[in-house]
């Protein structure tokens, strides 16, 4: 079972991403509101994969993939943005991030995607 941290600025997609995966086989770990909460609970928690956002306070989620990468090269993070990020998008893949999924998001497509990683 695949351990995940989910990190998101918005409680009601990380209650249904917690939701969603934890009846789907993978077992989350943690949650996180902003990147800079996300790179301590990763370095605590050291979970198989990472769910993480893009716009959030404190420190956006490609800041947050480039410190978790420069702790871990084999860190697994998928990027979970708006449509119209997809500038970000490409640079968060570019910076380190697995893959990327479009918010508003389809489960199905989330459960294929973590499981391909």
């Amino acid at each position: 079972m695949k351990k995940i941290l989910i990190v998101d600025d918005a409680a009601f997609v990380r209650l249904s991403l917690k939701t969603l995966l934890s009846n789907n086989n993978f077992e989350v770990i943690g949650e996180a509101c902003n990147g800079v909460e996300a790179v301590a609970k990763y370095q605590e928690l050291k979970p198989d994969l990472v769910t993480m956002d893009i716009t959030m306070p404190e420190m956006d989620g490609i800041q947050a993939v480039e410190l978790i990468k420069s702790i871990d090269n084999n860190a697994k993070i998928i990027m979970v943005s708006s449509l119209g990020q997809e500038d970000k998008v490409m640079k968060a893949v570019i910076s380190g991030a697995s893959g990327f999924i479009v918010k508003p998001f389809n489960d199905e497509h989330i459960i294929k995607t973590l499981n391909s990683i």
